[in-house]
């Protein structure tokens, strides 16, 4: 006997390989344990063969979304840190911040971001912080999925890369298989290349990929030449670091010759827009990474330079952003903004035949959204609302590996209540701003 029956709703449909992006009416999704069983019209299952039945009509069913790239706990700092330069934002907020951190301010600070994601559709996470045993068991607790890794800078020498990997060992393949854990070396700008090295003898050991933020800003390329005569992209390939599977974190500052390198590797390009725009960090060459062949994958980064851990945001902005560079409205059309959201996030968050598709096969990571909002009429095209109308709140139900974990805007998995009494009560200490307690430098 199946498990679930997603009924009488809409799909919608992306190519594998292509911006292909259509809407099929009138459909039943049949979902047995973790993964789709079919996608057929509606009147072929007989609803009382289910466990579980979700009547969905009017509802879209689409995969759900992938940030390929936060700091889900930093959600605890949300707003401390506003109106500043990047600099300043590392050296006199966040990093003296972060010294406050303890391992509970962590689990309770993936918890209440998790469950911001949950209500905007986001059923999988690339996440990149400390303390990640006990985020590690926050998502177990909302039954989500995340690709996490411990981040390390090398002032922490040889131990910080030994704990790194000792997380990567004891979490991979927890909560069910959900969990996936990487190497996390920070930056190449707080990494030597000794530290590079070592962090990559991990993950080859293990059989790992590396998560790293790179070319954050062009101003950080430039500094990177002028102090070594190479790129960060550059000290990423000599170092190794692109010998292993990588999901880079922003490379605003691509070089021309940066994207040969990164079209022969094993690579995907996390694009957080919210953050750029208000760090003033300038745009990243999307359509060009996507031209070379480059997979790139729509993040929010953390909460503290994005505010909120909207994906709805990110996916409206990469359309408006590129847009707005390329000087033509004609640039990332629909479609390309849908397959980024879709296929090409999936891609970059290493699952490619598993994610990013509600088609018999893939993983039941599913969310339905609600298009019958006023601010969606007339639908004249549910592609184009979908892009540039949708908010958070429009996500009625999510599904993840089979498990409903909101229904009808109720979340099943996490207390919203004791999560934000937990989160309110650390509010004082979190926010005491030390700036020789500063936990890293920002040098580029």
């Amino acid at each position: 006997m199946s498990d679930l029956l997603i009924r009488n709703c809409r799909v919608l449909q992306t190519s594998a390989h292509e911006p292909r992006a259509a809407v099929l009416n009138g459909q039943d999704v049949i979902v047995r344990g973790s993964r789709i069983e079919a996608v057929q019209p509606t009147g072929q299952a007989d609803p009382s063969h289910f466990g579980q039945v979700i009547e969905a009509g009017g509802l879209l069913a689409m995969p759900g979304l992938i940030n390929t790239h936060a700091h889900v706990p930093m959600v605890i700092f949300r707003g401390l840190a506003e109106d500043v330069s990047i600099e300043k934002w590392f050296n006199d907020y966040m990093w003296p911040l972060e010294s406050n951190l303890q391992p509970d301010d962590v689990y309770w600070g993936m918890q209440l971001g998790l469950a911001e994601m949950i209500r905007g559709g986001v059923t999988s996470v690339a996440d990149h912080y400390f303390y990640m045993d006990r985020a590690a068991e926050a998502v177990e607790a909302a039954g989500t999925r995340a690709l996490l890794g411990w981040a390390i800078f090398g002032s922490g020498g040889q131990q910080a890369v030994e704990q790194s990997a000792a997380f990567v060992r004891q979490y991979q393949g927890a909560a069910g298989g959900r969990i996936r854990t990487w190497m996390a070396p920070h930056a190449p700008y707080t990494c030597d290349d000794d530290f590079l090295r070592a962090s990559v003898r991990q993950a080859e050991a293990l059989g790992v990929g590396i998560h790293i933020h790179v070319s954050e800003t062009m101003g950080q390329t430039e500094a990177s030449l002028g102090k070594r005569g190479l790129t960060p992209i550059q000290v990423l390939e000599q170092t190794g670091v692109l010998d292993v599977p990588t999901l880079l974190a922003h490379v605003v500052g691509a070089m021309p010759g940066d994207m040969a390198i990164l079209a022969r590797r094993t690579t995907g390009i996390a694009h957080a827009p919210k953050t750029y725009l208000k760090l003033a960090m300038g745009t990243a060459p999307v359509r060009a990474f996507i031209g070379h062949g480059i997979p790139v994958g729509l993040a929010t980064d953390g909460a503290v330079s994005s505010n909120t851990l909207d994906i709805w945001e990110s996916l409206r902005l990469l359309a408006l952003t590129q847009k707005q560079e390329a000087g033509s409205p004609e640039a990332m059309t629909i479609p390309q903004v849908l397959f980024v959201a879709t296929r090409l996030s999936a891609r970059v968050f290493g699952l490619p035949d598993d994610l990013g598709a509600v088609e018999p096969g893939y993983l039941a990571d599913i969310i339905l959204v609600d298009l019958n909002g006023l601010h969606h009429q007339p639908l004249h095209s549910l592609t184009a609302s979908l892009v540039y109308n949708t908010a958070a709140g429009d996500v009625r139900t999510v599904i993840c590996d089979g498990k409903i974990i909101m229904r009808d805007r109720q979340l099943l998995t996490l207390d919203e209540g004791e999560i934000v009494a937990q989160v309110n009560a650390g509010m004082a200490r979190l926010s005491q701003r030390v700036p020789n307690k500063r936990i890293q430098v920002y040098n580029p």
